[in-house]
């Protein structure tokens, strides 16, 4: 195996497992905080229910429901779930929304993996004179097709979205090459 394919594979696996350890990270801390604002509006509603239906009601009046109209809704949501009606009309969430740690993870070293790919085939086949250059706009390409990739699922702008990954991956690629130049590390490719 050539210094190059061992270098690649190991980038790639070491890039895959730290984007996954992230991604655990952080959304298990953002579960952990939305379980904590569950628990505590549970103790609240058996605390003081009559508060919470109040609460409930001034939140339905705000958007812009008569006092009326507003403690009837409250009144029924509370009796049909409680926790639930709480949860959506304080914080905006639903149980059934809290993501897992795990598919995050999964996820993101897979598409961490899938990104890789195009740079990495082309690092692997460009001749050596040129695989600097091919590597980079192989790179840049991989990066455009995320963000365009990524919008379009997440129904968001395609060009400011993939313009903000190719610009955001074009500095992190060229932090990486300045400090391989500081370090000494250029032209062994």
């Amino acid at each position: 195996m050539s210094a190059i394919v061992a270098a690649g594979v190991a980038a790639v696996v070491g890039g895959a497992v730290s984007m996954a350890l992230g991604e655990y990270v952080s959304v298990s801390s953002a579960r952990d905080q939305q379980y904590a604002l569950i628990e505590k509006e549970k103790r609240e509603l058996i605390a003081d229910p009559e508060a919470e239906l109040n609460e409930l009601t001034a939140l339905y009046v705000e958007q812009g429901l008569s006092a009326s109209t507003a403690r009837q809704v409250a009144r029924e949501l509370t009796a049909n779930d409680a926790l639930a009606a709480h949860l959506d009309a304080e914080l905006n969430m639903s149980v059934s929304d809290i993501a897992s740690p795990w598919h995050a993870a999964g996820a993101s070293a897979v598409a961490f993996v899938v990104g890789a790919a195009l740079p990495s085939i082309a690092m692997l086949a460009a001749p050596s004179d040129l695989r600097i250059i091919v590597t980079v706009m192989a790179t840049m390409v991989s990066l455009a097709i995320t963000g365009a990739t990524a919008a379009s699922i997440g129904g968001a702008p395609i060009l400011r979205a993939t313009s903000r990954v190719v610009v955001g991956g074009g500095l992190a690629l060229a932090a990486t090459y300045l400090i391989g130049t500081l370090l000494g590390t250029t032209n062994v490719v």
